[in-house]
């Protein structure tokens, strides 16, 4: 039999550490989840124990639209409810979109710049990489306007316009994939009378799925948490996101304080597609971050 693992002590430190932070990490969503089964009205009076003493899911039927305001009031709330699948389907449509395009694009921009050889490659290279420091703020006044002079306010094409083409990271990452690849393998491919389209298509991107798929997710998950554009140009309820509606119930009067349950009750469901798309895919993610090129 084989001699079972000895625990050490730098062993035991570095899984009570790890546990630790692990704790901290998992411990905010847990108490996200553990608010919205509070009625608001006792979100401040029940508010020391890790258990509700009176747990509800009216926060939960708020959100969903199967409540009425008198029973949103009643729970303490502000009366406001979501057309939350309306929004669901907004967001679903808008990421699915980004994600696409991004993908799509970068993939031949990062394929161009690490097999391509023309005037000027790397400046244009360096000039794209430049643009991962620029904070995303600085350009959205410049957007708004082209985006107001163009009618696309309240439209998906207005909230989309940002996102569609390449970002730097998304070719930065990808071309470093490529740039792996041996290029034996395209040439082999190219005497064999194989344009350079097919070889990317059905040489350079099967050989890169998990970079891709990795890509993918880094994408769908930016996307999906997008607040301040899509509510500066997107406030029309037929093209309202549903991270900009969730804001809703973080909304106050004078005479009331921001229904914080239904806040938390809107986040736990907002969170539940990404959270489905890591578990599927997590272990892909993890394999495809050390990636290495194909030999």
């Amino acid at each position: 039999m084989k001699n079972k693992p000895r625990i050490t002590v730098s062993r035991l430190i570095e899984r009570i550490v790890l546990v630790f932070l692990l704790l901290i990490t998992v411990f905010p969503f847990f108490w996200m989840l553990r608010t919205a089964f509070v009625a608001n009205a006792n979100i401040f009076s029940d508010s020391m124990s890790l258990i509700p003493k009176e747990p509800t899911i009216v926060n939960f039927k708020r959100v969903l639209g199967l409540s009425t305001t008198e029973e949103s009031l009643a729970a303490g709330g502000n009366g406001q409810q979501l057309d939350f699948f309306l929004y669901l389907g907004n967001s679903l449509l808008f990421t699915a979109v980004v994600v696409a395009c991004q993908v799509t694009f970068s993939a031949l921009a990062a394929y161009t710049f690490s097999r391509l050889r023309f005037r000027g490659r790397d400046a244009l290279f360096t000039v794209f990489l430049s643009g991962m420091m620029i904070p995303p703020i600085f350009s959205m006044l410049p957007n708004f306007a082209l985006v107001r002079s163009l009618g696309w306010i309240d439209s998906f094409a207005g909230i989309l316009a940002p996102y569609l083409l390449i970002t730097p990271f998304a070719i930065f990452f990808l071309r470093q994939f490529f740039l792996g690849i041996s290029r034996e393998v395209e040439e082999a491919a190219r005497i064999d009378g194989a344009g350079r389209f097919q070889i990317l298509t059905r040489i350079v991107l099967p050989m890169a799925s998990g970079p891709l798929t990795t890509l993918a997710i880094i994408q769908a998950v930016g996307a999906w948490n997008e607040y301040m554009w899509p509510q500066l140009v997107g406030r029309d309820d037929s093209v309202k996101l549903l991270n900009v509606a969730v804001a809703a119930f973080a909304k106050s009067s004078p005479n009331s304080q921001p229904d914080w349950a239904g806040l938390m009750a809107a986040a736990s469901l907002q969170v539940i597609p990404m959270l489905i798309l890591l578990i599927i895919f997590g272990k892909k993610i993890v394999s495809s971050l050390g990636f290495s090129g194909v030999k």
